[in-house]
């Protein structure tokens, strides 16, 4: 990776979106930073510090500790990656979004549009949330110091818009890294997010157990191997084309394959699941002690079983539902059918599909388990620890490790792309 990031920089153009993207990823993360007009800084830092658990941890992730910060972009990436998601699963069961879908490159501006409008409907629901826990005093548990300097309505919806704007802005920062810079920009955002906490977990576990800091770096590392061993593997699907004249030009007559990756779901059953976690968590504290009460005690450490078996069925059930939306095996073998196209000892059309299907049932069974144990890792790692301060910081969470590498690899193979059509264009002349 550092080879490549070398041979990059040495190219002007590449070395112009690198830095064009680098620049924009600080700007996200002074963002981050800065508190949001009204927010009482002294009194945040002071619960930050004492406040720990499952639900405070994940916030901490998913918004690169922005969220418990209140600060401008406190919502992070999370609400446009949310509406994303929530639009390709929409876009199965309404009409009119998959007639959209199937339009090209217009249907997919006007999907584009709507998940912006989506976004903003999250964002405000979200930033409502959380400065309404903030001004009840119950954001961080266990500490129940007023954060809002003023507690008034006028001050609270000043906080409300700022974060709404704010998450406008990140939106606008992905799209100008997917359009001007390198990767894709909301897939970087979210990898900056999770990147920043990294190091506070690791000084905050060294600082406890350095012998389980030792531990945690070897298991790591060979958990970081494997995961990147995972997302590399594939099964290829040998496709033979026959050969077609087409006026006076011979067509076809080549082999290629389809590759089917195992996790063909990629990151999004795991963050999926995380928010969808999240909202009860956040919703908790305003539903009383009843069950209020019961939704902390089971969502608090992230360890109890209720919330264990929730967290891998739901990892596993929206692995499959997203393959199934993602990669359609009729479409795929009405296309290959079309340009003559077909996999050696199978007929074309429904037999190609079916059997599409059933590779792909089997991959994502995989897949899905490969993501079920992963997302169980962390848990395990409790259990045999035994140490309450570094379960708390436990950094090898399946959700960050999978943020990381997939985000990571994804945005390598997009720099040696970009290589390789210079060296090409290159060599032409």
């Amino acid at each position: 990776m550092l080879t490549v990031l070398i041979r990059a920089f040495r190219v002007p153009e590449l070395r112009r979106k690198l830095l064009f993207t680098l620049g924009l990823l600080a700007l996200f993360r002074f963002g981050q930073t800065l508190p949001a007009p009204g927010v009482d800084v002294v009194a945040v830092q002071r619960c930050l510090g004492t406040a720990r658990g499952g639900l405070v941890d994940m916030m901490q992730l998913l918004s690169g500790g922005a969220m418990l910060k209140l600060s401008v972009f406190a919502l992070g990436a999370m609400p446009y990656i949310t509406a994303g998601i929530v639009m390709q699963l929409l876009a199965v069961v309404v009409p009119r979004l998959e007639a959209l879908r199937k339009q090209g490159q217009n249907g997919q501006a006007r999907i584009t549009q709507y998940t912006r409008y989506l976004t903003v409907g999250l964002a405000v629901l979200n930033a409502t949330t959380v400065t309404a826990l903030a001004r009840a005093g119950n954001l961080l548990p266990g500490c129940a110091t007023p954060l809002l300097r003023d507690q008034g309505l006028l001050a609270v919806a000043v906080i409300v818009v700022t974060m709404v704007a704010g998450a406008c802005i990140v939106m606008w920062l992905g799209e100008l890294i997917t359009d001007r810079g390198i990767g894709n920009g909301m897939s970087l955002l979210m990898f900056t997010q999770v990147v920043a906490v990294f190091p506070s977990y690791m000084s905050t576990i060294f600082m406890v157990s350095p012998f389980s800091f030792g531990v945690m770096l070897v298991t790591g590392a060979f958990l970081v191997a494997g995961v990147v061993y995972v997302e590399q593997a594939q099964r290829r699907l040998p496709v033979q084309y026959a050969k077609r004249m087409v006026g006076r030009r011979m067509y076809g007559g080549t082999s290629t394959y389809i590759p089917l990756k195992v996790n063909q779901a990629g990151i999004v059953p795991v963050i999926f699941t995380s928010s969808l976690l999240y909202l009860p968590s956040m919703a908790a504290p305003l539903l009383g002690d009843g069950v209020g009460g019961w939704l902390s005690r089971v969502l608090a450490t992230g360890t109890h079983p209720l919330y264990l078996t929730a967290y891998v069925l739901l990892v596993v059930g929206f692995a499959y539902f997203y393959v199934s939306i993602s990669f359609n095996p009729v479409e795929v073998a009405d296309s290959m059918r079309r340009y003559g196209g077909f996999v050696p000892g199978i007929r074309p059309g429904g037999p190609t599909a079916g059997y599409l299907a059933y590779v792909l049932s089997r991959l994502t069974a995989a897949g899905a388990l490969y993501l079920g144990v992963l997302a169980l890792l962390p848990m395990i790692a409790f259990m045999i620890l035994r140490d309450p301060g570094t379960q708390q910081n436990f950094p090898f969470g399946g959700t960050s490790v999978l943020i990381m590498v997939g985000v990571g690899l994804e945005t390598v193979k997009q720099i040696e792309a970009q290589l390789q059509q210079r060296t090409y264009e290159g060599f032409l002349r």
